[in-house]
């Protein structure tokens, strides 16, 4: 078998090569475009090289558009409150459903099942109909509160709380911590390469989600930054410079983030009990 792999280790770091290019090529030009003038785009090509390389575009997506600023700390604002709000429900969720016996546990667990296995697409008129009724629209609440806790990440906690030794949270407990001190002095702690998958995954996601933000926010200073892009965009015209200015500044914090947590990522979510 190891043979057989390492004949074919050759092509599949070919094939990965290949893929790596095809992925990576749209936001070299993306970045490159960012330089360039809106007449060097619009006449088309694959330059990499700007002809006129200038810094105009992100000087003039901050003057032009004086909220530029306030979208993206909306945006940096929904995100990490989203992103905090999930590591501590779904982690508390996971564990409880792994490890606690309570009336009702199993049909919770299948009720969160069937929540992942229903479209996102059916719950938007219900998800607006309910944050009207609240008073809520064009708050940072419509957004952060429904996406607070997601069941696809609490199911992957409690699969991970299930491959979690017992005999850690026995020693734990004969040491004297109640359940809450066991969660966080020692579950948790070793939960880092869960817990990494599940901040970068919800970041990005909160941090490039639209339809929502489009959905609740109808106040022009309330708007995040994927849905303040648009406003780059005219009747006639798109102003495909500006544009991916403010796309390469989008992608920066969810680079950071990703760059951040790669060391725990990288591990996956797998735990031996090692430690």
């Amino acid at each position: 078998m190891n043979k057989t792999l390492n004949r074919y280790r050759p092509l599949f770091y070919v094939l990965l090569g290949i893929y790596a290019i095809v992925t990576f090529v749209p936001f070299l030009w993306a970045l490159s475009a960012s330089f360039k003038t809106l007449p060097e785009i619009v006449k088309g090509g694959m330059s990499f090289i700007p002809e006129h390389f200038t810094f105009d575009n992100y000087r003039t997506i901050f003057r032009q558009e004086p909220l530029f600023v306030r979208w993206f700390l909306n945006s940096a604002l929904i995100a990490v409150s989203i992103t905090l709000f999930n590591l501590l429900f779904n982690s508390m969720a996971g564990y409880a459903l792994a490890r606690i016996k309570f009336p009702g546990s199993t049909l919770m667990f299948y009720s969160i099942l069937a929540m992942i296995m229903i479209p996102g697409q059916l719950t938007i008129i219900p998800s607006y109909l309910i944050i009207k009724y609240l008073g809520w629209l064009n708050s940072y609440q419509a957004i952060i509160v429904p996406m607070g806790a997601q069941a696809t990440y609490i199911f992957m906690m409690r699969q991970f709380f299930i491959s979690f030794p017992k005999e850690l949270e026995e020693a734990a407990e004969l040491d004297g911590l109640g359940k809450f001190g066991l969660f966080v002095r020692v579950v948790l702690p070793l939960a880092k390469p869960a817990i990494a998958a599940q901040t970068i995954f919800i970041f990005m996601g909160a941090w490039n989600e639209f339809l929502k933000p489009l959905m609740l926010m109808s106040d022009k200073a309330m708007f995040t930054l994927s849905i303040g892009l648009n406003t780059f965009k005219g009747q006639y015209i798109s102003f495909w410079n500006y544009i991916m200015a403010a796309s390469i500044i989008m992608t920066i914090p969810a680079l950071l983030i990703y760059i951040g947590f790669n060391r725990f990522f990288v591990k996956g979510i797998t735990f031996t009990g090692s430690k």
